[in-house]
């Protein structure tokens, strides 16, 4: 009977299966690895490039053929960044106005993100007349192009005298950032279920005490996450802050990076290094928040 049963092929087929079911994951398995590491090569290969663009000579920059490796590394171009004192200097212009972004969106995200926050409980969980119509309005400001509004809004700032300064140009920001930010926070709020709303008026609670004390702390990770893509809209815009903009007083960052652009000459080293510094931010808040963005993906606090 023993003898039967090794030369039974039933009594190993849940090997041979197992066997080629293993073999069949290692290969989906490594296709996958080589479709990530593809990915990522394509990805991240113009940071790298970019980086070895700020560190390089000039001369291996134009150097033919083009030299992907250079022979000798130098970090002056990020010291005259940090260093230069001479105001028509394109490195000094560029180290202040990097300071102008950091203020103008620093600014926009928290007056985004509390008038934001605000108006989105009440859209989602206030009844009130038209308050489908005013959300579509809302969002119909937020569709529409810049190159549709840049004339009205600059003669308005014109005759305010409002134009080259930093303060309205948040204000600017504000005009589509907010209701990107309702937008969003709505539904995050919407998401949440009204047993904790009825609950907090049981015990007394305002609405506003309501939104501070039960709404906002489980919607934190909605917000947090909403508040670094206000961050990043503010800090890469270009098109307002071009019109808008003229002097070192109220000058952002994406627009200083064309100093570097001369009349006859383009420096590329300098360039490389506005890219680098310039995204450099960006990239520390999306780590150090990384949970928070994570979370606010993936959750939309406790369903009805």
């Amino acid at each position: 009977m023993n003898e039967m049963k090794k030369d039974d092929p039933a009594a190993f087929g849940g090997k041979r299966k197992t066997g080629r079911m293993s073999s069949r994951k290692k290969r989906v398995m490594g296709l996958q690895m080589f479709l990530g590491l593809l990915v990522a090569v394509i990805v991240l290969a113009p940071v790298v490039w970019m980086f070895l663009s700020s560190i390089m000579r000039s001369v291996d920059l134009t150097a033919k053929p083009l030299k992907l490796i250079p022979e000798t590394i130098t970090f002056e171009r990020y010291q005259k960044i940090f260093q230069s004192t001479n105001t028509s200097d394109p490195a000094y212009v560029f180290r202040i106005a990097l300071k102008n972004s950091f203020i103008v969106a620093v600014s926009v995200t928290v007056l985004s993100l509390v008038l934001g926050t605000m108006a989105g409980y009440a859209f989602a969980h206030i009844r009130f007349r038209g308050k489908g119509a005013l959300m579509m309005l809302i969002l119909f400001t937020y569709m529409l192009p810049p190159a549709a509004l840049i004339i009205p809004l600059y003669r308005i700032y014109d005759s305010m005298h409002l134009l080259d300064k930093k303060f309205p140009l948040v204000i600017l920001y504000l005009s589509f950032i907010i209701p990107f930010i309702i937008w969003i926070m709505q539904d995050f709020f919407g998401s949440i279920s009204k047993s904790f709303e009825e609950a907090a008026q049981v015990d007394g609670a305002t609405r506003f005490q309501t939104l501070l004390y039960i709404f906002l702390p489980i919607a934190r990770p909605g917000a947090v996450a909403t508040g670094i893509l206000a961050f990043l809209m503010s800090w890469d815009e270009f098109f307002y802050a071009l019109i808008f903009t003229s002097s070192l007083n109220s000058k952002t960052m994406t627009i200083a990076i064309e100093e570097f652009n001369g009349k006859f000459t383009i420096d590329y080293g300098m360039i490389s290094v506005a890219g680098i510094l310039g995204s450099l931010i960006p990239v520390l808040i999306a780590v150090i928040f990384q949970k928070y963005i994570v979370m606010g993906m993936t959750s939309g606090g406790v369903k009805e």
